[in-house]
Order: structure tokens, then C-alpha cells, then sequence
């Protein structure tokens, strides 16, 4: 346990979990701090093509195993589950209507590649190695998720529901998904050679970066909270809270399953808790259009986003600790 509140202390203390921290309270205390639109879309550009080349390389350092395609099924199949674990407990513990439960439930199967970031930046700072495809497990899990609530929203009879060619195209061309598999593909491609030209590039700028990207995500999260306080409070507040550790669950006993290694298994519990706010709220403009996007917008981002950020990062990583061992 005091192992546990160090490392809960430590990434509190970090600069990456302050810059948010900051944009946080200015938001809440509506103060006028504001990132260019342009510069926010450079620094998450800059973050996805970084980390995928880094996984990618890794891939190619340590070669192609069926632990690979393991871990990529492993990861659908939880992106696929964890929305109708989610859907069957708003519907009990809120008034959510069927197509806005659907969508929260999509938002929550699905994956924050911001969260994924950051867990990483903490295992790198404590010295713990992960398997360099988690990020590929990363990409293959944005998608399912949101055939799951389609799925949900033809059984339940909710409608509004549109499952075309637009929905197809907007999760297989979505640009965070095409930049972080294109990444990935190329730092496979050309191994540590190719990654030691730009490494100046792709290593020493990537934490400072992604404080101002987080100082940015806290602006955007505080705004969201003041913006909807009237749409994110008991139940759906409360749901916001419990589905993470839920899914840091179930990615916990996968990753134990499937042999991840201590890093891999809390990335892959992570991902499991994580809730998507870039991705799947552009499929469920095309996909869920009668669904209120403020309900999952302010719950995948100005709650879970946080509370994974201060408080499930070292939660997770602290029991994945106590069970596989440092």
C-alpha cells in the first residue's frame, strides 16, 4: 500500500500530470489561456506518428511472434465485451436513453491513445520495459467497440442508428488511426538504423510535448465540465468513475491470460479503463447521430480522462506490481 501512495505521489508530482493540472483549474477558473487550434492538432499529430514509430521499431528489434497475434485478438475481443458491460450498467444505474447509452458505452470499449501516452511516459520513468506492439493492440482496438453498440442499438430497438458505408470509412480512414498503424508500419520498417536518423526528433522533444498537449486536454476538459454540469452528475457521474477499474479488470486478467509482461499487462490494463474522446465521438456523429455527444464527450473526457490520469495510472501499475512482481 505505501509503495502504492509513492507512486500515486510521484506521478502526481510529475510535470506531465500538472501541465493538465493547470490547464484544469484555468479552465474551471475561466481564465483566457487558449492553444491555438493549429498548434493542438501539430502536438497530437506529433504525438501519434512519435509513439508509433517507437513501436514499430520495437516490433523489429525483437521480431514477430504469435504472442502478436495474441495480444491484437486479446485487445479486439475486450473492445468488443467491455461496451455491453457498459451499456447493461447505465441502463440500470441512469435514465440514459438507449442510443445515448450505446454511444457512452462505444466511447468506454474503445480506446484513449492520450492515456496510453502518458501510462507509457510513467513505465518509461520507473524503468519498466513493455512489449512494443501494445501500441498496434492499441490501434486494433478503436474499432469493435462501436459495432458493439450498433449491435446494442438493433436488439434494444433504440434507433437512430446508421451502419453504412460513411460508418466505415470514418472509423477505417479516421486520421488517429491512419497516423499511428502508418507510424507503426514505418518504424517496423526500418528498425533502430532508421529510428537513430531521427531520434533527436522522435525521443528528446516527446515529453515536453505532450505537457503542453495535456495542458491543452485540461483546458478542454475544465471547459466540458462547466459546460455540462447539468448532463454528468449522479448515476452517469458515478459510472464515470466505476467503469474504468472495471475495465483495468478485465485487461488485468487478459494480460495475466495471455503472458503480457508487467508492462504490458497495465498497458493493457490502460487501454481497457481508458475512454475514447477522438476517435469514436466522429464515428457516432455518422453512426449514432441522435445521441447527445455532451453526455459522452464530458464523461470520457472531463472524468475518466482525469481520474485515469491522477489516480488509475499508479492504481493500475501498483496491481499489476503486487501480482506479476517488479
Amino acid at each position: 500500500m505505501q509503495a502504492m501512495m509513492e507512486l500515486a505521489a510521484d506521478n502526481l508530482l510529475s510535470p506531465i500530470i500538472l501541465s493538465f493540472v493547470l490547464g484544469l483549474v484555468a479552465a474551471l477558473a475561466r481564465s483566457d489561456l487558449a492553444f491555438p487550434e493549429a498548434v493542438a492538432k501539430g502536438m497530437s499529430l506529433y504525438l501519434l506518428f512519435a509513439i508509433g514509430i517507437k513501436g514499430g521499431v520495437a516490433v523489429a528489434g525483437n521480431g514477430m511472434d504469435m504472442q502478436l497475434g495474441v495480444s491484437l485478438l486479446a485487445g479486439m475481443a475486450l473492445s468488443a465485451l467491455i461496451p455491453f458491460i457498459g451499456f447493461a450498467m447505465l441502463r440500470v444505474m441512469t435514465r440514459l436513453s438507449v442510443v445515448d447509452a450505446a454511444a457512452v458505452a462505444a466511447h468506454y470499449g474503445s480506446i484513449s491513445i492520450v492515456t496510453f501516452v502518458a501510462a507509457s511516459s510513467v513505465l518509461d520513468a520507473q524503468g519498466i520495459v513493455f512489449e512494443g506492439y501494445m501500441v498496434a493492440v492499441a490501434a486494433a482496438m478503436e474499432a469493435p467497440a462501436i459495432l458493439s453498440a450498433l449491435w446494442l442499438i438493433s436488439r434494444k430497438g433504440g434507433g437512430g442508428a446508421d451502419g453504412g458505408g460513411h460508418l466505415w470509412r470514418e472509423i477505417m480512414l479516421n486520421g488517429s488511426i491512419v497516423l499511428l498503424v502508418g507510424a507503426f508500419a514505418i518504424g517496423w520498417i526500418v528498425g533502430p538504423e532508421g529510428k537513430a536518423e531521427i531520434d533527436a526528433f522522435i525521443t528528446a522533444p516527446f515529453k515536453g510535448i505532450l505537457c503542453l498537449f495535456l495542458l491543452d486536454m485540461g483546458l478542454v476538459a475544465g471547459r466540458g465540465l462547466r459546460q455540462s454540469r447539468g448532463e454528468v452528475r449522479g448515476g452517469v457521474l458515478a459510472f464515470g468513475l466505476i467503469m474504468p477499474l472495471i475495465g483495468a479488470s478485465l485487461g488485468l486478467m487478459v494480460g495475466l491470460l495471455i503472458g503480457l509482461s508487467l508492462g504490458g499487462t497495465t498497458l493493457l490494463m490502460v487501454l481497457s479503463a481508458s475512454a475514447s474522446y477522438i476517435a469514436v465521438p466522429a464515428a457516432m456523429r455518422v453512426a449514432l447521430p441522435a445521441a447527445n455527444p455532451a453526455i459522452s464527450l464530458t464523461l470520457a473526457l472531463g472524468v475518466t480522462f482525469p481520474f485515469n490520469l491522477t489516480i488509475g495510472i499508479p492504481l493500475y501499475l501498483a496491481v499489476a506490481t503486487a501480482i506479476l512482481g517488479s
